[in-house]
């Protein structure tokens, strides 16, 4: 009986209804409480939703965009001059862009037989047995003949492989570091667009292409001039030249577009920020190179430079926020303001019913239960019968 009956009062519960009470409490420490809460509330919206996040307005936060790039340049390595078309991949620009700093060079290979690296795993031998004909090793140079050979000019011996040969270790030329590329310019073309909006942005103003020919960008004096030397870019990323072009590196430029389409659309200027992006502390995955190989014929045999390059590579990433007024996201986030006020009133009534109110006196006149209505006597005369009122003035805890 005893679940029957609460069913049936919960069931019977379920369709009260409830309204809130007007009780004024006399309370300085209440009401204090309470107008600070509002305050922090009421501020909160105004100042960070509305002003500072601009919550009046619809947002378009994936953008299209579209980046060219032009690396110019000239330096000295000894008496040879190196030019950007011989240092820079790829010649046709896009949002990738790198630049050779330092070369390590094997000069004239060619296939043939030699004999492996001695830091390659089990490539250590003494006698033809320990070289297993047809076997490569994942850390090697090529496929294994079955002999044992002296390593070149050594006493010890290694394996024979079947590779071109002299194997880069063993024959490699390090040449010294371009370090006057710290002078050549990058110049950066972005054009974005808002489809939300219907509004097209670049980076450079159209009439006036002459002056990035010799301007630099300066984010007060030339917003318009998308030309970084790799020395700023490298300093603005906290990152030594010197450095960079020992190990070579990853430098991610940001271009950030933050635009309120409020106002003049003109006024949508971008920002450009540097990091570097590969893990230097990781020194096996730090740094940056590539290899690649010059092929020509000499005498009727084929011959080949392999080029170990490290250097600088740029990838361009392009951030678009746009905002403009809309009155659905102005009325859904006034309407959740003036909710949130509400909090207030919960706060203090919880403070009141836990804190202050130690002889019940709050609860009495805050909660009353109208569910069940003592009768009337039916009359002709109009009878007023008082039952408490709705609106209670408290004074230190005493009903007027």
């Amino acid at each position: 009986m005893g679940c029957l009956e609460f069913l049936k009062d919960f069931f019977l519960g379920f369709w009260d209804y409830e309204t809130p009470k007007v009780m004024v409490v006399k309370d300085k420490k209440l009401g204090v409480i309470y107008r600070a809460v509002q305050f922090l509330v009421i501020t909160y919206f105004i100042w960070y939703v509305f002003i500072s996040q601009k919550a009046y307005q619809e947002t378009e936060t994936r953008p299209e965009s579209s980046v060219y790039t032009e690396m110019r340049g000239v330096a000295l390595l000894g008496d040879a001059v190196q030019d950007t078309t011989e240092c820079v991949r790829p010649s046709e620009g896009g949002d990738v862009i790198s630049t050779i700093l330092r070369k390590e060079v094997t000069h004239d290979q060619t296939q043939g037989t030699c004999a492996e690296h001695y830091s390659v795993a089990n490539a250590n031998c003494t006698r033809d047995s320990d070289c297993i004909q047809g076997e490569s090793d994942f850390d090697g140079h090529g496929q294994r003949t079955g002999r044992c050979i002296r390593y070149y000019n050594y006493t010890f011996k290694t394996c024979e492989i079947k590779s071109w040969c002299p194997i880069e270790e063993y024959a490699v030329v390090r040449e010294p570091a371009l370090e006057q590329a710290i002078n050549f310019t990058v110049f950066i073309k972005n054009a974005i667009h808002f489809p939300k909006f219907k509004v097209l942005r670049g980076n450079i103003k159209p009439n006036k292409p002459k002056k990035l020919l010799r301007c630099h960008y300066h984010p007060e004096t030339n917003p318009y001039c998308p030309v970084f030397s790799l020395g700023f870019i490298a300093a603005q990323a906290r990152e030594k030249f010197s450095e960079l072009c020992r190990t070579g590196g990853i430098i991610g430029v940001f271009i950030n577009w933050k635009c309120d389409f409020d106002v003049d659309p003109s006024a949508c200027i971008p920002t450009y920020s540097f990091r570097r992006l590969d893990m230097r502390k990781n020194l096996p995955s730090s740094g940056y190179y590539y290899r690649f190989a010059k092929y020509y014929h000499k005498d009727g045999v084929e011959y080949r430079s392999l080029i170990k390059a490290y250097g600088i590579r740029l990838d361009v990433i392009v951030h678009g926020h746009a905002g403009r007024f809309s009155l659905i996201p102005t009325i859904i986030n006034t309407v959740t303001a003036m909710t949130s006020v509400g909090i207030c009133s919960i706060i203090c009534d919880w403070i009141m019913l836990t804190f202050i109110d130690k002889n019940e006196v709050f609860s009495e006149k805050k909660f009353d239960d109208v569910s069940k209505q003592p009768s009337q006597p039916i009359t002709t005369d109009f009878t007023l019968t008082s039952y408490g009122s709705t609106h209670s003035d408290l004074s230190d805890g005493v009903p007027l």
